[in-house]
């Protein structure tokens, strides 16, 4: 309690000195910003001091070239506003006082610089953390530490963000994440999400945002909210893109390839991009655990267990698109996806079974070999017509996707006495595994202003998914191969989701702005265990609302407030009820009785002078999806799968601190505080488990003369409740430095991430009879280093292209498990 409150007592004084010292009036300076008739987005919009043009503000213009500046000072005032390829425009002076509110500019329209931009190159330095209303947002490029990480180690390092001992990851404390990239759901869960963000290179990262209670506009699923994973694009005219390589080296190497590029002519727009990456690592798992009679509560055997694992692999990842611009106001495009993943996992253990007093019984020699290449291919249609009335459009999505793998597995087990005597004939069990989803996606989004600046939206969705998992096994007894009927299991499900949403916005003053919206869903699906003739059928509706309300009370200090309730849906292979065998006496099995968890989301956030956040958070989860572990003590084995086990509720407060030092020296802090509790039937008996967690990210960058920069950053968690794991602190520190080199067309990063090898990860379970411990640790510590080429041939504009999603196949990708 004293760690919180030393966290707690000093934003509290902020805070309350930021109450005293500021005035409470606002006042409103805001406009409109466009070229030939069309909106500029992000345009720098900064208001000045007309005496000594110095900045009081910078803002941004959005999408529909609208932007707001607001402050509490009076006077004269100008505002400058600059956007690539155009020249810099100043508006004449005017004056604000308590009779003169606020000033609107209607129409600024820019002019086309005349400068040939053939051979300019634009480098611009953006902040590590960007604290929007609505979302966080993480620059990549600009943590040197990030170089030749993957994108599933650049999360873990993002604010608020963790990632447990299986890849699984959580948001605030809290699991359920949605992942997107570039708008579109990663369409992998589980382990097999940890083998799409391992297969990404932090080189092809622009952004990730960080969204915990997202509008009505987005899918309700994801308990803990939406991470969205931004790759880089480009939208200049002309010819240009980047090319980059990467090496890092642990106790084994990895490295990768990438090429981006992106051409504008006219109405035509096409882009793509190429990545190549391989990869070796290892990982070190100990588990301990004691099997305990249900009644009694004696210890009727130790098994110990000591698994080195190896993954060897590599990816190839494409995208090809192109934007066809048929008028100023409609654009019809596509963009295809496609990649391969070759790897092989190989697993080699050695199991020790032992009696209560931990006098060895029996050894097992387990080794396990699953060669798999699974394959994706997507493709999206996608149109936008701007209409009549400004701001007013219309956009649509189609969607196919199709995931293919050919997953097989090989396991082999000798037995031995306590003297190492053979006791039984070795066995060994062949597995083919192969697995089909499809993914068909339809989504119309429409967008109207209404009189008193009233935002209308509203959109309709339609989605059908279809997998076809066919496991099946064969033991080789005495030599012969006999195929075996009670492990193999053939598995067909269906599912076809309609949503609806409304969504309104409208300013009431100059200081409170509200935002409500209600989604509806409908699913139906069905589940085919044809090995079984097994069948499971479900139907229900559910109404998803959404409120945000804003609070100005002065330009240096504003409150938000908003509410959401969401759904997790079950990962599709969670549902299917066939046993996948990790080794001889651990067996992960699927759940076709698992039901949607719910959730209700509270927060409320203060933002002090754009630098200092702090967000109260409040989440009540019902029928909670976690991993459950039970136990056969007759056959010392261990099962594991997904249960609707608990009911969860969560408070928390975080701060985020963006603080610029000097010139040269700036930081990013960040604290999470969170109590979790969860309560319910645990392995056929009543528990609650509950802790106050917190984690810290921190980052100190450093910026030198003649294009050196230096970046020390790191995370600790405390000890923290995840599922029905205990986990124990840990964490990690790790350092870069980068140059800029061929006239800021190059950039070269070397760094060296958890550099004092302390992100060793370990846990227990101790619920009901069961008694479990675990220890792991990974190639975590890495040497690398990248070398970026950027290269562009402009043609002195700048493209309006409005950015569009990848697609509309929302959250029925997230739920595809790709195996390795």
């Amino acid at each position: 309690m004293k760690s919180i409150l030393s966290v707690l007592i000093p934003a509290l004084l902020i805070v309350g000195k930021s109450f005293s010292q500021e005035k409470n009036t606002a006042f409103r300076v805001l406009g409109n910003v466009s070229f030939n008739q069309k909106p500029v987005e992000s345009a720098t919009v900064a208001l000045l001091k007309a005496k000594d043009s110095s900045v009081v503000k910078i803002s941004a213009t959005l999408k529909d070239g609208n932007f707001e500046i607001l402050t509490n000072q009076l006077g004269n005032f100008l505002i400058s506003i600059q956007a690539l390829g155009f020249n810099k425009y100043y508006s004449k002076v005017f004056y604000l006082s308590d009779n003169q509110g606020s000033v609107k500019f209607e129409n600024i329209a820019l002019t086309q610089a005349v400068k040939n931009l053939e051979t300019v190159t634009v480098s611009s330095k953006k902040p590590l953390i960007e604290q929007k209303i609505d979302k966080t947002i993480l620059n990549v490029e600009a943590s040197v530490t990030n170089v030749g990480a993957t994108a599933l180690e650049v999360l873990e390092k993002a604010p608020g963000v963790t990632v447990d001992k299986d890849g699984n990851i959580s948001l605030k404390g809290k699991a359920g994440v949605q992942i997107f990239i570039d708008g579109k759901p990663a369409y992998v869960s589980g382990q097999d999400l940890t083998n799409l963000l391992t297969n990404m290179q932090s080189s092809q990262l622009d952004q990730i945002e960080i969204m915990t209670n997202p509008p009505a506009k987005y899918e309700a699923a994801g308990n803990a909210g939406i991470i969205n994973i931004k790759t880089k694009k480009t939208k200049a005219f002309g010819f240009n893109g980047s090319v980059g390589v990467n090496y890092s080296q642990g106790f084994y190497g990895r490295g990768g390839e990438n090429v981006n590029l992106n051409y504008r002519e006219n109405k035509f727009n096409v882009f793509g991009s190429l990545s190549h990456n391989y990869r070796k690592n290892y990982q070190n798992l100990y588990v301990d655990r004691k099997f305990i009679d249900a009644t009694s509560k004696n210890v009727l055997s130790i098994f110990n267990q000591v698994n080195h694992l190896f993954n060897q692999g590599e990816a190839y990842r494409a995208k090809a698109g192109a934007d066809w611009f048929v008028s100023p106001k409609t654009t019809i495009g596509v963009v295809v996806n496609a990649s391969s993943n070759p790897n092989t996992f190989t697993s080699n253990g050695v199991i020790n079974i032992s009696d209560p007093n931990a006098v060895l019984q029996s050894k097992t020699l387990a080794a396990a070999s699953n060669p798999d290449n699974p394959k994706d291919f997507s493709t999206n249609l996608n149109f936008r017509r701007v209409l009549g009335k400004k701001g007013q459009e219309i956009t649509a999505d189609l969607d196919y996707i199709n995931y293919n793998s050919t997953a097989s597995q090989n396991l082999n087990n000798k037995y031995y006495d306590s003297y190492g005597n053979p006791t039984f004939k070795p066995d060994t069990l062949l597995g083919s595994l192969p697995q089909t989803i499809n993914i068909y996606s339809a989504k119309i989004d429409y967008t109207m202003p209404l009189k008193n600046e009233v935002k209308f939206e509203a959109g309709i969705k339609t989605s059908y998914v279809k997998t076809d998992a066919n496991a099946s096994y064969d033991s080789v007894i005495n030599g012969n191969l006999v195929h075996d009927y009670n492990r193999s299991n053939h598995f067909i499900y269906e599912e076809n989701v309609n949503a609806a949403y409304v969504n309104f916005s409208k300013p009431f003053s100059k200081k409170i702005t509200a935002q409500l919206g209600l989604r509806l869903e409908h699913t139906v699906s069905k589940g085919n265990q044809i090995t079984t003739n097994i069948q499971f059928n479900k139907n229900y509706v559910q109404l998803f609302p959404t409120a945000y309300v804003q609070y100005i009370l002065n330009d240096k200090n504003t409150f938000v407030l908003n509410y959401g309730r969401r759904i997790r849906r079950p990962d599709y292979e969670s549902l299917n009820p066939f046993i996948e065998f990790i080794d001889k006496y651990t067996y992960q099995q699927g759940n076709p009785n698992l039901q949607p968890q719910f959730s209700h989301n509270i927060e409320l956030s203060h933002t002090y002078k754009n630098f200092l956040t702090t967000t109260l958070n409040y989440t009540n989860t019902t029928d909670i999806i976690q991993q459950v572990l039970e136990q056969n003590t007759a056959t010392n084995q261990t099962y594991v799968k997904q249960a609707n086990i608990a009911k969860q509720h969560q408070f928390g407060i975080a701060i985020n601190a963006a603080t610029q030092f000097t010139k040269w020296w700036s930081s990013n802090f960040y604290v999470n505080v969170y109590n979790n509790l969860f309560s319910g039937i645990i392995n056929n008996a009543y528990e609650e488990i509950g802790a106050t967690s917190a984690v810290f990210n921190v980052s100190e960058q450093l910026k030198f003369n003649k294009g050196w920069s230096a970046e020390v950053s790191g995370f600790y968690r405390t000890k923290a409740v995840e599922s029905v794991f205990t986990i124990n602190p840990f964490g990690q520190m790790s350092v870069g430095v980068s140059k800029q080199l061929l006239k800021n067309k190059a950039t070269i990063r070397l760094a060296v991430s958890d550099i004092l090898y302390t992100q060793k990860v370990s846990g227990y379970n101790k619920l009901g009879n069961i008694d479990a411990s675990f220890k792991q640790d990974r190639d975590s510590r890495q040497v690398s280093l990248a070398f970026t080429y950027r290269f562009n041939k402009t043609k002195g504009k700048v493209a309006n292209v409005q950015k569009r999603k990848t697609g509309g196949a929302d959250d029925e990708e997230s739920r595809i498990n790709k195996s390795n």
